[in-house]
């Protein structure tokens, strides 16, 4: 090829690149621009959902479930996420910054004690409930402890008696307050059985591990003991009453929804729950 003309083709095509870049660069300006002006996605978020984390004393493991889902009808976008245990042993998870927003307990004197240390809220102080204990067997057993009372536990068919622990359970406590006042602790001490928190003592004398147990009346009527035994209503004046209460922790995420929580729960439809499962209410 001639020198002329292949010089002439070079310049030829230097300007129609030139042409093509100044092009690209035109329409990646005006699809930006193009960008820029579109509406935002106007496509529906799921609604943000906050999450209560509540520390909960073993006694209410049935009756919280359902202020819970009574709950969840007036707040659809709070989550509860209760951990059940014996009060004593949730107090000290506490007092080292266990992540919880809520503590109910079994003996207020453990919100109280949070509040002294600043790890509650002192004006979200609250009581829920009082406490009761009773003496329950299994249907058969052939215990009856509804005629005998406390005497039962004295029965010879009686090998085990199950308590929760008084060290760190405030119905263990009342348990062994009421096998004392009412004279049979002597007798049968060496019988005794000790669950980790009310609702495990429950379990062992529900499973066969012990013949009766010293529990939560709030065990006993809820609907998975209450067709499986007999019980028998421990007098309130053989024990320090049970004052059950909660409070709002001071490294609490969402205190918003915390309060929501807690408003609901002494409020008459939580209150009226808490009735249902046998709890002795404040003021009533």
């Amino acid at each position: 090829m001639p020198r002329i003309e292949y010089s002439l083709l070079t310049t030829q095509l230097a300007k129609w690149s030139r042409c093509l870049t100044a092009i690209a660069m035109a329409l990646a300006f005006v699809s930006a621009g193009c960008e820029a002006k579109q509406p935002a996605d106007s496509t529906p978020k799921a609604t943000e959902r906050s999450v209560v984390r509540v520390a909960a004393a073993s006694d209410l493991k049935f009756a919280l479930g359902d202020v819970i889902a009574a709950f969840k009808k007036d707040a659809p976008t709070i989550h509860i996420e209760p951990t059940f245990g014996a009060s004593g042993v949730l107090f000290e998870q506490l007092t080292n910054h266990a992540p919880f927003d809520v503590f109910l307990s079994a003996d207020i004197t453990y919100p109280r004690k949070l509040i002294e240390q600043q790890l509650a809220v002192a004006d979200t102080e609250f009581l829920y409930a009082y406490g009761e204990l009773v003496l329950w067997t299994s249907k058969f057993s052939g215990i009856d402890v509804e005629k005998l009372g406390i005497q039962a536990v004295t029965d010879p068919k009686v090998r085990k008696i199950a308590i929760a622990n008084p060290k760190t359970a405030p119905y263990g406590r009342a348990a062994e307050a009421a096998l004392k006042s009412l004279g049979v602790y002597d007798t049968i001490q060496d019988r005794l059985v000790e669950g980790g928190n009310i609702a495990e003592t429950a379990q062992y004398v529900e499973s066969g591990v012990a013949d009766v147990g010293l529990i939560a009346l709030s065990l006993a009527v809820a609907p998975a003991m209450r067709d499986k035994g007999v019980f028998w209503i421990v007098p309130a004046d053989a024990f320090p009453r049970l004052e059950q209460g909660g409070v709002i922790l001071s490294d609490a995420k969402d205190s918003a929804a915390a309060e929501k929580f807690r408003a609901f729960l002494i409020s008459p439809a939580g209150r009226q729950i808490l009735t249902n499962f046998g709890f002795n209410l404040p003021g009533a």
